[in-house]
């Protein structure tokens, strides 16, 4: 007799068939904020079947010239795939090496476009087209989590020590005052 997969041991543990189930990803998100985009996001949080599948995703709305900050998934690889609109992506390579750049890598999507994001590299998306724009992203993890940077930087609490900051980003003390003053929009 064949056993059953360690995969079908794990699920068992769920207690409803609803430990499976989420809807609403065809409901449109509300793109009304400061940043114009919303993330809903399908994590083993609110869709508990997921546990130990290695896998979530997100729908992301935009509106027009909406924008989905500068963030990382510290845990996660995320494919995007455009639905509707058009959006100007892209990720940056950190810590390359000696006497090499970080280097940018961008592309322009159109509907059916598909592009990836490797793990703990900071990525966004920014709403290029005349239109509200949908894309979805899956991700390789069941909580890939997410780190938006600008929120994590200047939107701490207790603030970042100015020195530090002022010497990082090499700017005056205005600056940066000025940006941890700020309502720093969460849009995940």
């Amino acid at each position: 007799m064949q056993s059953l997969s360690p995969s079908f041991s794990k699920l068992t543990r769920h207690k409803t068939r609803h430990d499976f189930f989420r809807s609403g990803l065809n409901k449109p998100g509300n793109t009304s904020n400061q940043l114009g985009s919303i993330v809903t996001a399908v994590n083993v949080n609110n869709l508990p079947g997921l546990n130990t599948l290695g896998i979530s995703l997100a729908r992301i709305d935009f509106a027009r010239r909406g924008l989905n900050p500068p963030h990382t998934h510290p845990r996660g690889t995320e494919v995007l795939v455009v639905l509707k609109g058009r959006l100007y992506v892209g990720f940056v390579l950190s810590n390359p090496g000696p006497n090499m750049k970080n280097k940018l890598f961008t592309k322009i999507l159109n509907l059916g476009d598909v592009f990836v994001f490797p793990e703990g590299l900071i990525h966004f998306q920014l709403n290029v087209g005349k239109t509200d724009a949908i894309a979805f992203a899956g991700l390789s993890s069941q909580n890939a989590g997410v780190i938006t940077i600008a929120n994590a930087v200047f939107g701490s609490d207790p603030p970042i020590n100015d020195n530090v900051l002022t010497k990082a980003f090499q700017v005056d003390k205005k600056v940066i005052d000025d940006l941890q003053e700020q309502f720093w929009w969460d849009n995940n």
